[in-house]
């Protein structure tokens, strides 16, 4: 486990690396959400892949996040939602200790800027995995519904980028969406499900 100095370590270097070029590649897996026991697929990691552009923080990061992997609050209302997958290199192999970490609005499309609610980071594990339990996020003003992420390996280049919800009447006419950083949605447990896969180019 990473003492918090190392983690704040790296988050600062989030913060003022977030402008900087990087090389890297994203996957979404396109089958349907795999069900409990079910096998899990192996990506198609390869180079004929293009990379995906690296998509705007928007005006509401904030640093230094709280590192937990579950956003949800007794006093937070919304649908509850569970986001997992993997962070891998272009050979599929697993990106161990890479650091992730999400923020977005809450169900009346609003963000927090005083606190941390729906804010958080964490470490994949040593399989490069990752689990995340928050709410589907509402609707704010003039964009899609989405979910802020950046993405680092360890001691590597940052990917700050935006995962979007399939059907969704506003991703036509977002300007940002990207239908390559559409996650997979289960909708039939008793909270929704979803996957995304992110792929980073090896340099």
């Amino acid at each position: 486990m990473r003492t918090r100095d190392v983690s704040q370590g790296r988050r600062d270097f989030v913060r003022m690396s977030a402008a900087a070029p990087v090389t890297l590649l994203l996957l979404a897996l396109g089958e349907a959400y795999e069900q409990p026991g079910a096998v899990s697929a192996t990506p198609a990691c390869t180079d004929e892949h293009e990379p995906a552009r690296q998509q705007t923080a928007g005006p509401f990061f904030l640093p230094h996040s709280p590192q937990r992997a579950s956003l949800l609050e007794p006093d937070i209302n919304g649908t509850e939602i569970v986001l997992t997958g993997r962070v891998y290199w272009t050979r599929c192999s697993a990106v161990s200790g890479a650091l992730l970490d999400f923020w977005h609005a809450n169900d009346a499309g609003e963000y927090d800027l005083e606190g941390f609610r729906l804010r958080g980071h964490q470490l994949a594990n040593c399989e490069g995995g990752y689990r995340l339990e928050t709410i589907v996020p509402g609707l704010y003003p003039g964009r899609t519904r989405h979910i802020h992420v950046t993405v680092q390996s360890p001691n590597g280049p940052i990917l700050t980028t935006q995962l979007y919800f399939p059907a969704e009447q506003r991703n036509a006419r977002d300007s940002l969406f990207d239908r390559r950083l559409l996650m997979t949605i289960d909708n039939g447990g008793k909270r929704k499900a979803a996957r995304f896969d992110f792929v980073l180019a090896l340099m």
